[in-house]
């Protein structure tokens, strides 16, 4: 403990020292600050270790503090990453400077007196196995001695073995999903843009790792793995014609902090507690064993959902993707053993190769991904399917099975779901059923009412409802709202009434709207009393999002300004339209985001057109959106075309 004692004097004299230079002068200046954090943060380091800093700065959101120019911003993040707290925001003054060093320098203290108890004891504990290691192998020898001199197989054994052997001769069908699977990419319906530049940046001298965005069901791993079939035959690519593909879920991925089993990257087990190879064992050797990353070495590397990849885990990957290779550490690994095998010293001495294209998808938005594997991987979005696209899937479906489809079937799944995959499971559940009730499998046929029956079995309904009306209405509006990759339309009404009191009148709203929701319906008041000079505490307003949904975000704030003044001024509006885009308190339309989303679920409600925007106009392609985009600048533009005077 002395040599502990003198180690922390050491390092605390560079920042007591940087201190003193400082409160001698009578303030701080940015120099004098700036040298004692980069000998705290260098104390810090010897202490933690680069890796754990990086996990450190972004557990505790410190990253954009540590970089910044102004020293007592760094300050603020040296708290967060040694005090491990990310409350702290304040930036200090001069006389609270010496609090929080004297306040880091106790943490360091401590941190390195710990580390200094827990090396002593590791040191401890290797001497002791040591110590006791010769007399395990002996008694381990002595084991195998006596198995060895015994039968290797009991009649139990061989009844197992039997029983084994029998249940690998009984084989079922394929799936149904095997059968309908695409197999070429030319089957992959509605995604021909995404499939594109998938193939583009994957069937080239230098792939690219990748990132997939989409919805369920919509033939991301299909997709992945079609892409690479087409990249093996093309003489000018990188992979060979063996290359592999290694499919991985990052949900279902675990691993031990101490490395003691990794299927992702790869461990190692040591001779006594790990599990290693018994005729290593008995030598005290200890076993690499490589994980997916080198089973995927020349190939591809596909991790599905890969948002849910453990940070930690996530950040060794892309140690991983740099080196493109994989290193193994032992304590109990000793280079000048002849004993060991020469496999396990390459691996111990040059690592395993793990030279892939990553590619990962995901449900979720890039906003949620890492920054960090972003940075590394283009980008490829899938877009959610058509309800034309369903019906063609469907089609395909049932022609792979040799099934007939009544007129109108295909069309029905796809009022049910507008996932690919759900859409085939839907048409499988109706198979069995039409073939379970004709007692055959030849010539099955599919009708509506089957079908009907197999979604209420499934206790399935519509979920595709038509919006639009030719009537217009008073005080009535979609406005669109979007969840994860679908769009969809939000009904709003408003209802005005002249108050029993004037300049008394109350405003009611839906609670479970939001408190977004509810700053848009105060601004609207604003709009409205600029535009038809109406103050609405001459009225009692009522404002409903029917449903009950709450809304995210100001994007319904020209929506509800426009449900607002119809109310109020009992002119009825279109009802073929929907509006999104926040408005500003001088009725200005100020963008927002999800336009193309939005638009999708404007065209699944049947709408003729929405408004956005204008400075959303190049978010979104008129001609894919399927509906009349309306780009505009103010409120009274939107209300110009929507009041029906």
């Amino acid at each position: 403990m002395e040599d502990v004692k003198d180690l922390i004097g050491r390092l605390m004299d560079r920042v007591d020292s940087a201190v003193d230079s400082a409160t001698g002068s009578g303030g701080y200046s940015d120099g004098e600050l700036k040298r004692q954090i980069n000998a705290i943060y260098s104390i810090y380091a010897s202490i933690v270790g680069s890796e754990r800093i990086i996990v450190q700065a972004s557990r505790f959101n410190a990253l954009k503090y540590i970089h910044d120019e102004n020293p007592r911003i760094r300050l603020i993040g040296l708290q967060r990453l040694i005090m491990e707290n990310k409350d702290y925001s304040h930036t200090p003054t001069d006389e609270e400077i010496p609090l929080i060093l004297d306040q880091l320098e106790d943490r360091l203290a401590e941190m390195l007196a710990r580390q200094a108890v827990e090396r002593q004891l590791e040191e401890k504990i290797a001497d002791r196995l040591e110590e006791r290691h010769q007399e395990y192998v002996n008694e381990i020898r002595q084991e195998i001695i006596e198995e060895e001199t015994e039968t290797t197989e009991s009649p139990a054994a061989r009844h197992k073995m039997e029983k084994l052997e029998a249940l690998d001769k009984v084989k079922l069908t394929s799936t149904i999903m095997q059968i309908v699977r695409p197999a070429k990419l030319s089957e992959i319906v509605g995604q021909d843009r995404a499939v594109r530049a998938l193939a583009s940046r994957i069937a080239s001298p230098y792939p690219q790792h990748l990132i997939l965005y989409g919805p369920p069901g919509v033939g991301k791993t299909t997709a992945a793995r079609l892409v690479l079939d087409e990249a093996k035959k093309l003489p000018y690519t990188a992979f060979g014609e063996n290359a592999p593909f290694v499919e991985c879920d990052g949900t279902t991925l675990r691993w031990d902090e101490r490395d003691i089993t990794n299927p992702l990257i790869g461990s190692v087990h040591d001779p006594i507690y790990q599990g290693a190879r018994r005729d290593l064992a008995d030598d005290g050797i200890p076993e690499p064993k490589p994980g997916l990353v080198t089973d995927a070495h020349g190939g591809i590397l596909f991790i599905d959902e890969i948002g849910e990849l453990d940070p930690m885990m996530l950040n060794k990957l892309l140690k991983v993707l740099e080196d493109k290779r994989v290193y193994f550490e032992s304590a109990y690994y000793d280079e000048e053993d002849p004993a060991v095998p020469d496999y396990i010293r390459k691996l111990f001495k040059e690592g395993a190769p793990a030279d892939f294209i990553l590619i990962g998808a995901t449900t979720r938005q890039p906003s949620e991904i890492n920054p960090a594997i972003r940075s590394r991987c283009a980008e490829v979005f899938f877009e959610p399917l058509q309800p034309d696209h369903v019906v063609e899937i469907v089609n395909r479906a049932a022609e792979k099975l040799k099934v007939t489809l009544e007129e109108g079937v295909a069309e029905l799944i796809s009022t049910y779901t507008m996932e690919g995959r759900k859409a085939v499971s839907l048409l499988a559940d109706a198979y069995g059923l039409a073939v379970y009730e004709a007692g055959s499998a030849e010539n099955v046929r599919i009708s509506l009412d089957l079908m009907k029956r197999t979604a209420q079995a499934s206790r399935l309904s519509p979920w595709l409802s038509k919006a639009a009306v030719k009537e217009p209405k008073i005080g009535h509006i979609y406005g669109l709202g979007v969840a994860g990759y679908w769009g969809s339309t939000i009904e709003i009404e408003a209802a005005a009434f002249p108050a029993r009191e004037k300049g008394r009148g109350t405003i009611r709203f839906n609670d479970t709207a939001g408190s977004m929701a509810k700053d848009s319906v105060a601004t609207a008041a604003a709009v409205v009393r600029g535009i038809a000079g109406k103050d609405l505490s001459d009225y009692d307003l009522h404002v409903n999002i029917i449903g009950g949904g709450n809304i995210d975000g100001p994007s319904a704030g020209c929506a509800i300004t426009c449900a607002i003044l119809s109310a109020v001024e009992k002119i009825p509006l279109r009802q073929e339209y929907a509006v999104t885009g926040e408005v500003s308190l001088s009725g200005e339309v100020k963008p927002v985001g999800g336009v193309a989303e939005k638009a999708f679920g404007a065209r699944q409600a049947g709408l003729k057109g929405l408004f956005v925007p204008e400075e959303n106009k190049a978010d979104i392609d008129p001609k894919t959106a399927g509906v009349e985009v309306i780009p505009v600048k103010t409120i009274a533009e939107v209300l110009d075309r929507l009041l029906v005077k």
